[in-house]
């Protein structure tokens, strides 16, 4: 007969499929849309058969699926539920763990060196979008950007920022987001904008948070 230590046992599976950094790292880069193989292990720094590798054991844990598309395998998460797993662990490691608190200070100083600026909430950014205060400004890579956005973003990939600054107006504030809380790109845009005079923060989480509460995508 099933015993309860049969049904914790096949739920460590998915646990110990979590408890690994690079694993994270796809599952994130998955969050923002389906990506073939090759395109994960650019994006996570790792090789194509590192990448491989992790992901059959993701794909045994049920977190991802896999289809063909003529030579490619194209990955996808099983359920936007893992969105909001990954944000309680998040969570979790924020409020009981003093190494993640450091950390997470340090990631953050540099964006606002005064402590003058705190990041927008979810809240505050659709009220922002309501009113037509804000603008969005999506720094991720283009394709990831065509798998979905937030309403009305303006697009513009980290690595071009600078050549697309019209763009971007100077009489409203733009809000910019990335690919979820720890994304470094959105940092990094807000830090440069700010030396270039425009008025910016970023959004404290990101595209998955965003549409994992159900909230309009586009």
């Amino acid at each position: 007969m099933t015993s309860q230590q049969d049904l914790l046992d096949t739920l460590a599976q998915v646990a110990r499929a979590l408890g690994n950094g690079h694993r994270l790292a796809l599952l994130e880069r998955l969050a923002q849309g389906d990506a073939a193989v090759e395109t994960l292990a650019v994006t996570t720094g790792l090789t194509v058969g590192n990448a491989s590798q992790h992901l059959q054991q993701l794909r045994r844990a049920g977190l991802v699926t896999a289809t063909r598309a003529g030579k490619q395998m194209i990955y996808r998460l099983t359920d936007e539920r893992i969105v909001s797993l990954m944000g309680l662990m998040r969570q979790v490691a924020e409020s009981n763990l003093a190494e993640m608190e450091r950390l997470v200070g340090r990631l953050f100083a540099e964006d606002d060196a005064g402590g003058s600026l705190e990041a927008v909430s979810r809240h505050e950014l659709l009220a922002g979008l309501e009113s037509g205060k804000v603008v969005l400004l999506d720094v991720r890579p283009t394709d990831e950007f065509e798998s979905g956005h937030l309403p009305e973003a303006i697009n513009i990939p980290l690595a071009q920022l600078e050549e697309m600054l019209d763009r971007l107006p100077h009489d409203r504030e733009i809000i910019a987001y990335c690919r979820g809380p720890y994304c470094a790109l959105s940092h990094e845009a807000v830090q440069r904008l700010r030396q270039l005079g425009y008025r910016v923060r970023r959004f404290e989480e990101g595209y998955p948070e965003w549409k994992a509460a159900g909230l309009p995508v586009t």
